[in-house]
C-alpha cells in the first residue's frame, strides 16, 4: 500500500503538535507483527517490555522491524533502569509506567536526554548509526527525536498532576485507565471515577502544553477521548487483533455445520 506517513523520526513532532496518531501494543517478541502493522499504516507501535516476554534481543529485532516498516518504535519499559538499553537499540520513544511524582518525572527525562540530563553516552549502537554519527551529531539527533511519555496510572499522581506535566523535557502523558480502574476499585474505564481522573489528567497536560495518549476500543469512547483533547490513540495489541480475527473466522466456519 502507498505510505503517506512522514518518516518515523518525526513522531515526536507529530505527537507534540497534537496530530492524531494511532498505534497498538506489541506483545509477541518477534518483528513480524510490527512489520505487518507498520505496512498497514499504524503510526507507532508500543513494544511491551512491562507485560510481555521481551528481552533485549527481541526488543532489538522488533525495533529493526519498526524502522523497516516506517512506524515509530516506542518501548514500554518495565522500570527506568531499562531506558538506556532501549534507547541504544534505537527506540524513538519510551513509555514509562507509574510516574506518580514530579521527582520521578524528572528522573525519567534526565535518563533519556544527553543535554541537561544524564543519559549514558555511546554512538556505537544502532541509535548512533553504529559509529556513523559523530559525538555531538548523535547527541543532538537523539535529544531532538526521543519522545518521553509518562504513564499516569496511580491515584497519588492525580494529586500532583500539575507538577508532573510541568517537567521540562516530558513530551506527553499516557492515561493508564486499566490500572486506575483497579486502584480505584471500580468496574471499568467508563465509570464516573475513571472518567473524572481522565478529564483531570487531560486538562492538566493540555494546559502545560503536553500531548495526551490513551488506549481505546474505538467508537464512542474514542470520540469522547478525542473531544477531551487526547491525540494519541492506542488500539488493542497484535495478540488482540489476532484473537479477534481468528475468532471471527472460526465462527464463520463453525456455522457451516449448523
Amino acid at each position: 500500500m502507498s505510505d503517506t506517513r512522514p518518516p518515523y523520526t518525526e513522531f515526536r513532532k507529530r505527537l507534540t503538535d497534537r496530530e492524531l496518531v494511532v498505534g497498538t501494543f506489541i506483545k509477541t517478541p518477534t518483528g513480524h507483527a510490527t512489520e505487518i502493522l507498520g505496512d498497514l499504516g499504524f503510526d507507532f507501535v508500543v513494544i511491551d517490555e512491562e507485560h510481555a516476554p521481551f528481552d533485549r534481543g527481541s526488543t532489538d529485532q522488533t525495533l529493526v522491524a519498526a524502522r523497516a516498516a516506517n512506524t515509530a518504535g516506542i518501548v514500554r519499559v518495565p522500570n527506568p533502569s531499562a531506558l538506556l538499553s532501549v534507547l541504544d537499540c534505537g527506540a524513538i520513544g519510551v513509555l514509562v509506567p507509574h510516574v506518580d511524582s514530579e521527582a520521578k518525572a524528572r528522573d525519567v527525562v534526565a535518563a533519556c536526554r544527553y543535554r541537561g540530563g544524564h543519559r549514558g553516552f555511546s554512538n556505537s549502537p544502532r541509535a548512533g548509526g553504529y559509529g556513523r554519527l559523530k559525538v555531538w551529531d548523535h547527541v543532538d539527533q537523539s535529544d531532538a527525536q526521543v519522545t518521553v511519555i509518562a504513564m499516569i496510572e496511580d491515584p497519588p499522581a492525580l494529586d500532583v498532576i500539575d507538577a508532573i506535566v510541568a517537567v521540562e523535557g516530558l513530551d506527553a502523558v499516557f492515561i493508564g485507565r486499566g490500572d486506575l480502574t483497579v486502584s480505584l476499585g471500580v468496574d471499568g474505564p467508563g465509570t464516573p471515577e475513571v472518567k473524572a481522573a481522565t478529564e483531570t489528567i487531560t486538562a492538566a497536560a493540555l494546559k502545560a502544553g503536553k500531548a495526551v495518549l490513551a488506549m481505546s476500543p474505538g467508537g464512542d469512547d474514542a470520540k469522547w477521548l478525542k473531544g477531551l483533547g487526547v491525540s494519541g490513540m492506542i488500539v488493542a495489541s497484535d495478540q488482540g487483533f489476532m484473537r479477534q480475527a481468528a475468532g471471527r473466522a472460526l465462527s464463520e466456519f463453525r456455522e457451516l455445520d449448523s
